[in-house]
């Protein structure tokens, strides 16, 4: 459940540069660490399997746009084997943004997130995120560690507070998300920058993710705080740059909930 207090959207324009921004890192970081790097990021795989991955969701994307069924385990294989990787990976970036440029703003498609916004625009936010995401394990390839927010400094203030946003109420409010406590905890994550905080409070049932005013000091159980992108990459566990002001284990918690792909 999400108590969604109006936070403005970024629009599918400024979600699609952002995609662009992220393929632009991706392609770098993957290019200079090697195909057979390991991804420190995603544990078991190489870089290889990395850009199979992103361009299977790529291509996933475009036939659940576009209303066409597709087979996700032979897109992967066909990044694995493709004679170059990069590239297969950028024909299908290309394809993806064609069609969310083409499609109608009332367009009929899927979502599975709580509080979506509409499909297009629903779709052109997950694949900003999905890509900044894996080209944040990219750059971790390249680095052979887990990056820090001056790491990913193509990363803009306002694409990882719509980051959080999306995960927070969208992901972890799911009925299927694993984060759970048997006794109430909130948590509270609050942006150094952003003029916007979130509450979270976790129980035996799906969290209830609120908005709120980071002017009216929200308390909370776990505090969570740092600057927006260094908060983006802690929460999707691919950095460990901002440690929760707790008493308690709720960093591990929050791994073990298995908030880990993008």
């Amino acid at each position: 459940m999400t108590n969604s207090s109006a936070r403005p959207r970024l629009g599918v324009p400024r979600h699609l540069e952002g995609l662009r921004e992220a393929m632009v890192a991706f392609v770098r970081y993957a290019d200079r660490a090697g195909l057979r790097a390991p991804v420190p990021t995603t544990p078991d795989w190489t870089v290889r399997r990395l850009v199979a991955h992103q361009g299977m969701v790529h291509r996933w994307a475009v036939a659940t746009i576009q209303g066409r069924p597709v087979d996700p385990d032979a897109l992967e294989q066909e990044g694995i084997d493709a004679a170059d990787p990069l590239d297969w990976l950028g024909d299908g970036a290309i394809d993806l943004v064609t069609a969310l440029v083409r499609a109608p703003d009332d367009l009929s498609a899927p979502v599975f997130l709580r509080d979506a916004p509409a499909p297009r625009e629903f779709w052109a936010r997950r694949q900003c995120h999905e890509t900044t995401i894996h080209a944040v394990d990219a750059l971790a390839a390249q680095l052979g560690r887990l990056p820090r927010a001056a790491d990913a400094d193509w990363i803009s203030e306002e694409v990882a507070l719509d980051g959080i946003d999306e995960l927070l109420t969208g992901f972890v409010t799911r009925p299927r998300s694993r984060l759970r406590s048997p006794e109430p905890h909130r948590i509270v994550v609050l942006p150094e920058d952003g003029g916007v905080a979130w509450t979270v409070d976790v129980g035996p049932t799906p969290a209830v993710t609120t908005r709120v005013d980071p002017a009216a000091r929200p308390d909370g159980d776990s505090l969570l705080r740092g600057s927006a992108v260094a908060l983006y990459l802690t929460l999707w566990n691919r950095s460990d740059e901002v440690t929760p002001c707790s008493d308690d284990d709720w960093d591990d918690t929050w791994r073990d909930a298995g908030i880990t792909w993008g």
